[in-house]
């Protein structure tokens, strides 16, 4: 397969990757929220990529634009190869994961740990934008363990930078490589936002994107004033309908915001073309359980899902049952 990227990056506003979430099914849901935001995938390790089945990861609906696959990998080679197939099959930009703390992901050289080789990681930087036009981009934290002073920050930002990366998606939180879990290394270290302000205060040819606890438009405005862009991830899954928003109030659009039954009108058509191609009911719908968070008939809503979607002859009345769930509230 091969695609030309014809959709410019703009990264004012982001949906994160996040492993076992952001699939194919969430990010065009979540385009139906937002024409605007920049969609990532889950992290892709490069090995998957060069010996798995290159359709079952790269593969996506054409209306998820602007989309960037994210890879986990050290190697710059084969970095570079997978980056040729992030270009190849139509994606705006690739991504390269220097953040994820897991024991997992460790122990294959991928991820945070990464943190601690910057020379490593502009090589991998520099092979990557020699094989591909579209933009190379780094996601990472402050710190890691006992490397965390804005030394560190600023010595592996400006390593990357002089590799020729231009864009930085910056955890404001270090990561903890031992002791703690994925889960509670995006909770117990301290946020600490300052780091990337001064980031951007200090290199502002780079675009610095800001990502952690940021849970509300108003915070993102806020951030926006002093960095380039906004990543959102665990607060726009659970709380998707935030995402409504973003293209009036973050991108100035003159179309208006959908409401939650336009959404899920989208949603039910898209789910039966896909339902026609074999692809299972609740493998969909888990994606869209927070949509009338806060709404009469929620728990309905999320309850009728729940129990009925993974049934193995579960069809599309499915959807109609919660929204009616809705209705009848």
């Amino acid at each position: 397969m091969s695609v030309t990227s014809t959709h410019l990056p703009d990264r004012r506003f982001c949906a994160a990757p996040m492993m076992e979430w952001s699939d194919t099914h969430c990010r065009y849901f979540w385009r139906l929220l937002s024409k605007k935001a920049m969609l990532y995938t889950e992290m892709v390790t490069t090995g998957a990529l060069l010996n798995g089945d290159r359709e079952r990861f790269l593969a996506y609906h054409s209306q998820e634009h602007p989309l960037a696959l994210q890879l986990g990998g050290s190697d710059s080679r084969a970095l570079a190869e997978c980056a040729r197939m992030a270009e190849d099959w139509g994606y705006d930009e690739v991504n390269l994961n220097c953040g994820c703390p897991s024991d997992r992901v460790q122990n294959n050289m991928i991820g945070a740990c990464l943190m601690a080789e910057p020379e490593l990681v502009a090589d991998c930087v520099a092979a990557m934008q020699k094989a591909v036009k579209i933009p190379v981009t780094v996601k990472h934290r402050i710190g890691i363990d006992d490397m965390d002073d804005y030394a560190d920050l600023q010595r592996f930002v400006s390593k990357l930078a002089d590799a020729g990366c231009k864009t930085f998606i910056v955890h404001a939180r270090k990561a903890w490589l031992k002791g703690l879990s994925p889960k509670e290394n995006r909770e117990i270290p301290p946020l600490q936002y300052d780091k990337v302000l001064n980031l951007k205060h200090e290199f502002p040819a780079l675009e610095i994107i800001i990502n952690g606890g940021i849970t509300t438009l108003e915070q993102c405005e806020t951030l926006l004033t002093g960095v380039d862009g906004v990543m959102l991830g665990r607060e726009i899954y659970s709380n998707p309908y935030l995402l409504a928003d973003v293209d009036q109030r973050i991108y100035g659009a003159s179309w208006a915001t959908p409401s939650r039954e336009m959404v899920m009108e989208g949603f039910i058509a898209y789910c039966e073309e896909q339902m026609a191609k074999g692809i299972r009911l609740n493998y969909m719908t888990r994606h869209i359980l927070g949509l009338f968070q806060g709404m009469p008939g929620a728990r309905r809503f999320r309850r009728t899902i729940s129990e009925q979607a993974h049934k193995p002859k579960a069809g599309i009345n499915v959807l109609y049952q919660a929204l009616a769930a809705i209705d009848g509230s």
